[in-house]
């Protein structure tokens, strides 16, 4: 078999670390983490969640996450998904690109086409009171972002800011009314 380099998923990094400290003491029954990368956020979280599951598209990434998280899915998203979650958690891919060279950063138009997806995607899975909470980025036009989430029933609010040499992350907490 062989070995994936570090190169074959998303290392984490400042956003990552951001997220992972904001998510650190959350508790619930279930979380689903889309997009995982090397599954760090998943391994956070499964401190305090009994059932933990993450996915991705690539399959390098969810290899890696399989290292410390038994239930991996390699899917779009939550689309292949039939589960309600207390609590799902994205570390959006928010760079405004003009096509998607890298699905692991790249949102495409203003950062906010890929997100606006995985929104979508996860919002029939979310219970009753239950929370969205996805990190973005200055860089994106999240105002978008969080004016789809209000749309789709959600009540939004600016959790977290973290200011950066180049951007401003934002840690976005939606709420299912």
């Amino acid at each position: 078999m062989q070995k994936e380099s570090q190169s074959d998923y998303y290392v984490p990094a400042e956003d990552s670390f951001f997220l992972a400290d904001f998510l650190e003491n959350k508790q619930g029954k279930s979380v689903l983490d889309i997009g995982t990368g090397s599954g760090i956020i998943a391994k956070i979280l499964s401190k305090n969640f009994p059932l933990v599951v993450a996915t991705d598209i690539n399959i390098s990434a969810l290899r890696k996450a399989h290292e410390t998280v038994d239930n991996c899915i390699c899917c779009n998203a939550a689309d292949a998904l039939r589960y309600s979650f207390d609590l799902i958690v994205c570390n959006l891919p928010y760079l405004p690109s003009d096509e998607l060279l890298d699905p692991a950063v790249d949102g495409l138009h203003d950062g906010v086409d890929i997100p606006s997806m995985i929104i979508k995607s996860a919002s029939n899975l979310i219970e009753k009171n239950g929370k969205l909470i996805f990190l973005t980025s200055s860089l994106a036009d999240y105002d978008i972002l969080i004016q789809l989430c209000q749309s789709i029933g959600f009540d939004t609010n600016i959790a977290a800011k973290k200011k950066l040499f180049y951007e401003e992350l934002m840690i976005i907490e939606c709420t299912k009314n």
